[in-house]
Protein backbone atom coordinates (compact mmCIF):
# COMPACT_ATOMS: atom_id res chain seq x y z
CA UNK A 1 0.00 0.00 0.00
CA UNK A 2 1.12 3.42 -0.92
CA UNK A 3 2.01 5.36 2.32
CA UNK A 4 0.92 8.78 0.74
CA UNK A 5 -1.23 10.18 -2.62
CA UNK A 6 0.72 11.68 -5.47
CA UNK A 7 -1.44 14.11 -7.00
CA UNK A 8 -0.60 15.76 -10.39
CA UNK A 9 -1.75 19.55 -10.13
CA UNK A 10 -1.23 20.66 -13.29
CA UNK A 11 -3.10 17.98 -14.64
CA UNK A 12 -6.24 18.12 -12.63
CA UNK A 13 -6.22 22.54 -13.36
CA UNK A 14 -6.06 21.57 -17.16
CA UNK A 15 -8.52 18.72 -16.40
CA UNK A 16 -11.24 20.77 -14.91
CA UNK A 17 -10.34 23.55 -17.09
CA UNK A 18 -11.35 22.07 -20.01
CA UNK A 19 -14.89 20.75 -18.18
CA UNK A 20 -15.44 24.78 -17.74
CA UNK A 21 -14.25 25.78 -21.45
CA UNK A 22 -16.33 23.24 -22.58
CA UNK A 23 -19.42 24.86 -20.58
CA UNK A 24 -18.52 28.03 -21.39
CA UNK A 25 -19.43 27.34 -25.06
CA UNK A 26 -22.11 25.15 -24.81
CA UNK A 27 -23.73 28.80 -23.14
CA UNK A 28 -22.32 30.83 -26.05
CA UNK A 29 -24.19 28.56 -28.26
CA UNK A 30 -27.79 29.03 -26.68
CA UNK A 31 -26.80 32.80 -26.11
CA UNK A 32 -26.03 33.01 -30.21
CA UNK A 33 -22.34 34.67 -29.15
CA UNK A 34 -19.39 33.93 -30.96
CA UNK A 35 -16.16 34.36 -29.37
CA UNK A 36 -13.01 34.49 -30.52
CA UNK A 37 -9.77 33.94 -28.63
CA UNK A 38 -7.12 36.51 -30.18
CA UNK A 39 -3.61 35.67 -28.84
CA UNK A 40 0.38 37.10 -29.55
CA UNK A 41 3.35 38.25 -28.43
CA UNK A 42 3.50 42.47 -26.74
CA UNK A 43 3.45 44.76 -30.05
CA UNK A 44 2.56 42.30 -32.41
CA UNK A 45 -0.35 44.61 -33.09
CA UNK A 46 -3.23 43.22 -31.62
CA UNK A 47 -4.95 45.62 -30.53
CA UNK A 48 -4.72 48.01 -34.11
CA UNK A 49 -6.11 44.23 -35.53
CA UNK A 50 -8.71 44.28 -33.63
CA UNK A 51 -9.70 48.21 -34.39
CA UNK A 52 -9.66 47.25 -38.17
CA UNK A 53 -11.95 43.74 -37.39
CA UNK A 54 -14.35 46.52 -36.13
CA UNK A 55 -14.07 49.37 -38.49
CA UNK A 56 -14.65 46.19 -40.77
CA UNK A 57 -17.42 44.65 -39.13
CA UNK A 58 -19.26 46.68 -36.96
CA UNK A 59 -21.73 47.47 -39.55
CA UNK A 60 -23.23 44.28 -39.92
CA UNK A 61 -22.46 42.40 -36.83
CA UNK A 62 -22.98 43.56 -33.10
CA UNK A 63 -19.53 43.50 -31.45
CA UNK A 64 -17.78 42.89 -28.01
CA UNK A 65 -14.29 42.99 -26.87
CA UNK A 66 -12.44 42.10 -23.80
CA UNK A 67 -9.01 43.81 -23.71
CA UNK A 68 -6.46 41.58 -21.15
CA UNK A 69 -3.75 43.02 -19.21
CA UNK A 70 -1.68 42.06 -16.22
CA UNK A 71 -2.39 46.04 -15.52
CA UNK A 72 -3.52 49.29 -17.24
CA UNK A 73 -6.59 50.05 -19.38
CA UNK A 74 -4.94 51.24 -22.75
CA UNK A 75 -6.56 49.46 -24.93
CA UNK A 76 -9.77 49.21 -23.59
CA UNK A 77 -10.09 52.93 -23.84
CA UNK A 78 -8.44 52.71 -27.38
CA UNK A 79 -10.97 50.19 -28.68
CA UNK A 80 -13.95 52.36 -26.33
CA UNK A 81 -13.76 55.23 -28.97
CA UNK A 82 -14.87 52.97 -31.76
CA UNK A 83 -18.19 52.63 -30.49
CA UNK A 84 -17.99 48.73 -29.28
CA UNK A 85 -18.95 47.32 -26.20
CA UNK A 86 -15.96 46.88 -24.26
CA UNK A 87 -14.46 45.76 -20.86
CA UNK A 88 -10.81 45.45 -19.04
CA UNK A 89 -9.84 42.45 -17.23
CA UNK A 90 -6.97 42.85 -14.97
CA UNK A 91 -5.39 39.14 -14.30
CA UNK A 92 -3.34 40.30 -11.45
CA UNK A 93 0.14 39.28 -12.81
CA UNK A 94 -1.24 35.98 -14.28
CA UNK A 95 0.04 35.48 -18.03
CA UNK A 96 -3.04 33.94 -19.40
CA UNK A 97 -6.74 33.48 -18.98
CA UNK A 98 -8.38 30.11 -18.55
CA UNK A 99 -12.30 29.61 -18.64
CA UNK A 100 -13.18 30.79 -15.74
CA UNK A 101 -11.53 34.11 -16.07
CA UNK A 102 -13.06 34.45 -19.86
CA UNK A 103 -16.40 33.59 -18.43
CA UNK A 104 -15.99 36.48 -15.07
CA UNK A 105 -15.43 39.43 -18.41
CA UNK A 106 -18.57 37.89 -20.44
CA UNK A 107 -20.98 38.22 -17.49
CA UNK A 108 -19.90 41.71 -16.82
CA UNK A 109 -19.80 42.27 -20.84
CA UNK A 110 -23.05 41.22 -20.93
CA UNK A 111 -23.74 38.81 -24.17
CA UNK A 112 -27.41 39.57 -25.13
CA UNK A 113 -27.06 41.55 -28.28
CA UNK A 114 -23.45 40.29 -28.97
CA UNK A 115 -22.86 38.31 -32.15
CA UNK A 116 -19.30 38.24 -32.13
CA UNK A 117 -16.86 38.57 -29.11
CA UNK A 118 -12.95 39.38 -29.13
CA UNK A 119 -11.01 38.21 -26.39
CA UNK A 120 -7.85 39.96 -26.43
CA UNK A 121 -5.39 37.61 -24.48
CA UNK A 122 -2.90 38.72 -22.30
CA UNK A 123 0.88 39.33 -24.55
CA UNK A 124 2.13 35.64 -24.42
CA UNK A 125 3.09 33.03 -26.96
CA UNK A 126 3.59 30.78 -24.23
CA UNK A 127 1.06 30.54 -21.38
CA UNK A 128 -2.57 31.32 -23.52
CA UNK A 129 -1.86 28.24 -25.52
CA UNK A 130 -1.90 25.97 -22.35
CA UNK A 131 -5.48 27.41 -21.06
CA UNK A 132 -8.96 26.32 -22.90
CA UNK A 133 -10.83 29.73 -22.82
CA UNK A 134 -14.26 28.44 -24.02
CA UNK A 135 -13.44 30.19 -27.27
CA UNK A 136 -15.61 29.27 -30.90
CA UNK A 137 -12.45 29.77 -32.26
CA UNK A 138 -8.50 30.66 -31.60
CA UNK A 139 -6.60 33.03 -33.69
CA UNK A 140 -2.93 34.14 -33.43
CA UNK A 141 -1.17 37.25 -34.74
CA UNK A 142 3.08 36.45 -35.63
CA UNK A 143 4.21 40.20 -36.76
CA UNK A 144 7.37 40.02 -39.10
CA UNK A 145 9.81 41.67 -36.92
CA UNK A 146 9.52 38.86 -34.25
CA UNK A 147 10.93 36.43 -37.13
CA UNK A 148 10.13 33.46 -38.88
CA UNK A 149 11.32 30.99 -36.45
CA UNK A 150 8.95 31.48 -33.78
CA UNK A 151 6.81 28.51 -35.09
CA UNK A 152 9.79 26.44 -34.14
CA UNK A 153 10.37 28.23 -30.84
CA UNK A 154 6.52 28.29 -29.87
CA UNK A 155 5.19 24.97 -31.29
CA UNK A 156 2.18 24.63 -29.22
CA UNK A 157 0.63 28.23 -29.97
CA UNK A 158 1.08 26.93 -33.38
CA UNK A 159 -0.68 23.85 -32.89
CA UNK A 160 -4.11 24.93 -31.24
CA UNK A 161 -5.10 27.91 -33.26
CA UNK A 162 -7.60 27.93 -36.51
CA UNK A 163 -5.66 30.92 -37.95
CA UNK A 164 -2.87 32.57 -38.19
CA UNK A 165 -2.24 36.44 -39.00
CA UNK A 166 0.95 37.31 -40.12
CA UNK A 167 1.19 41.17 -39.29
CA UNK A 168 3.00 43.92 -40.22
CA UNK A 169 3.71 42.92 -43.96
CA UNK A 170 4.67 46.34 -45.14
CA UNK A 171 8.20 45.44 -43.16
CA UNK A 172 8.96 42.44 -45.19
CA UNK A 173 11.38 43.86 -47.18
CA UNK A 174 13.40 44.90 -43.64
CA UNK A 175 13.32 42.09 -41.75
CA UNK A 176 14.63 38.46 -42.76
CA UNK A 177 11.31 37.30 -42.63
CA UNK A 178 10.52 34.44 -44.99
CA UNK A 179 6.88 34.06 -45.98
CA UNK A 180 6.90 30.99 -47.16
CA UNK A 181 9.56 29.09 -45.57
CA UNK A 182 7.25 30.18 -42.42
CA UNK A 183 4.16 28.70 -43.80
CA UNK A 184 5.84 25.35 -44.27
CA UNK A 185 7.03 24.91 -40.68
CA UNK A 186 3.46 26.11 -39.16
CA UNK A 187 1.84 23.67 -41.47
CA UNK A 188 3.45 20.68 -40.11
CA UNK A 189 2.48 21.82 -36.71
CA UNK A 190 -1.22 22.03 -37.77
CA UNK A 191 -2.01 21.10 -41.49
CA UNK A 192 -5.70 22.73 -40.92
CA UNK A 193 -4.43 26.06 -40.00
CA UNK A 194 -5.29 29.19 -42.07
CA UNK A 195 -2.77 31.56 -43.21
CA UNK A 196 -3.60 35.12 -44.06
CA UNK A 197 -0.37 37.84 -44.06
CA UNK A 198 -1.94 41.25 -43.01
CA UNK A 199 -0.82 44.95 -42.59
CA UNK A 200 -3.46 45.87 -39.32
CA UNK A 201 -1.72 49.69 -40.11
CA UNK A 202 -2.24 49.67 -44.07
CA UNK A 203 -5.51 47.28 -44.16
CA UNK A 204 -3.94 44.89 -46.07
CA UNK A 205 -5.80 41.18 -45.99
CA UNK A 206 -8.53 42.71 -43.51
CA UNK A 207 -10.99 42.43 -46.06
CA UNK A 208 -10.04 38.32 -46.33
CA UNK A 209 -9.66 38.05 -42.36
CA UNK A 210 -12.99 39.79 -42.03
CA UNK A 211 -14.55 37.39 -44.40
CA UNK A 212 -13.27 34.75 -42.43
CA UNK A 213 -14.94 35.96 -39.53
CA UNK A 214 -18.27 36.52 -41.34
CA UNK A 215 -18.36 32.62 -42.12
CA UNK A 216 -17.15 31.31 -39.01
CA UNK A 217 -19.55 33.70 -37.17
CA UNK A 218 -22.50 32.39 -39.51
CA UNK A 219 -21.14 29.15 -38.76
CA UNK A 220 -21.48 28.88 -34.64
CA UNK A 221 -24.93 29.65 -35.15
CA UNK A 222 -26.29 27.81 -37.78
CA UNK A 223 -24.97 24.67 -35.58
CA UNK A 224 -27.87 25.55 -32.82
Amino acid sequence: MDKYKVIKIKQSVFQNNDRQADLLREDLKKDKTFLLNLMSSPGSGKTTTVLRTIENLKDEIAIGVLEADIDSDVDANTVSKTGAKVIQLHTGGMCHLDADMTKQGLLALGTKGIDFAILENVGNLVCPAEFDTGASKNAMILSVPEGDDKPLKYPLMFSIVDVLLVNKMDAIGIFDFDLEKMKKEVKKLNPNIKVIPICAKTGEGIDEWANWLRSEVNEWNEKL
